[in-house]
C-alpha cells in the first residue's frame, strides 16, 4: 500500500503542477489521500510510541512545508500537517473520556477548515471512519463525498472511493503488493522530497 501510496500521490502533483487540464492525472491521484489516511490509522494501531510517531509527522510536515508551497503554489498547511491533526484525535479519544476527546475532535475539525489546512475536516473524516467503521467505510465515504461535493464541488473525489474498496475488500492484495518493500528513509522522505523536486524543475520551466 506504501508503493500506491507514493505513486498515486505523485502522479496527482505531476497532473496539478504540469498538465492542470488532463483530469486523468487527478483521477489517479484521488487514491492517495485515502492510502495515507489509512497508513495513519495503521501506523498508530501499530507504534509503541504515540508521541514519538507524533514528533516524527511533525517534522516531516516541517520539512515538507517550503517544497509544499514550491511546488503546489499553495500558502496552505500541507496534508502531512492535516494528518498529524489527525493523528492527535486518535490519540485523544484513547487517552481522555468521551466528552473531552469529542471536544477535542470538534475544536480540530473546526479548525481544519477554518485554517487552510490541505483538505480540511474531510482527511480527519477518513481517518475516523477507517479507525471506527473499517466494515462500513465504503458507505461512509461516500456519503463524506457527496457532502464535499456540495460543500466544495469536489466531484473527482469521487473517485477516491477505489481506494476505499481496496482497503475494505482486497487486504490481502494490498499486503501482496506490501512485498515491494518500501525502505523506511524512503516512506518517510518522499513526501518533502518529491515535492521539492517537481518545485525545483516546476520553477526551471517557468
Amino acid at each position: 500500500m506504501q508503493f500506491l501510496a507514493m505513486l498515486t500521490m505523485l502522479v496527482d502533483h505531476v497532473g496539478l503542477i504540469f498538465y492542470p487540464d488532463q483530469p486523468l492525472f487527478r483521477i489517479i491521484g484521488r487514491l492517495a489521500l485515502p492510502f495515507y489516511a489509512y497508513a495513519i490509522v495503521l501506523g498508530y494501531s501499530r507504534t509503541r510510541n504515540a508521541g514519538r510517531y507524533a514528533l516524527r509527522l511533525a517534522v516531516i510536515a516541517a520539512l515538507s512545508q517550503f517544497p509544499y508551497m514550491l511546488a503546489l503554489n499553495d500558502g496552505g498547511i500541507n496534508t502531512v500537517g492535516t494528518l498529524l491533526v489527525c493523528l492527535g484525535v486518535l490519540i485523544a479519544f484513547d487517552r481522555f473520556g468521551l466528552p473531552s476527546a469529542s471536544a477535542i475532535a470538534a475544536v480540530s475539525a473546526a479548525l481544519l477548515e477554518l485554517l487552510p489546512f490541505s483538505y480540511g475536516f474531510y482527511a480527519l473524516g477518513l481517518v475516523l471512519l477507517y479507525r471506527y467503521v473499517l466494515h462500513y467505510a465504503i458507505g461512509w465515504h461516500f456519503a463524506l463525498n457527496i457532502v464535499y461535493a456540495f460543500y466544495k464541488l469536489w466531484l473527482l473525489q469521487m473517485f477516491s472511493l477505489l481506494a476505499t474498496f481496496l482497503i475494505v475488500y482486497a487486504p490481502d492484495w494490498l499486503k501482496r503488493l506490501d512485498r515491494l518493500a518500501v525502505p523506511r528513509l524512503v516512506w518517510r522522505s518522499f513526501y518533502p522530497a518529491h515535492l521539492l523536486v517537481l518545485g525545483a524543475v516546476r520553477l526551471i520551466l517557468h
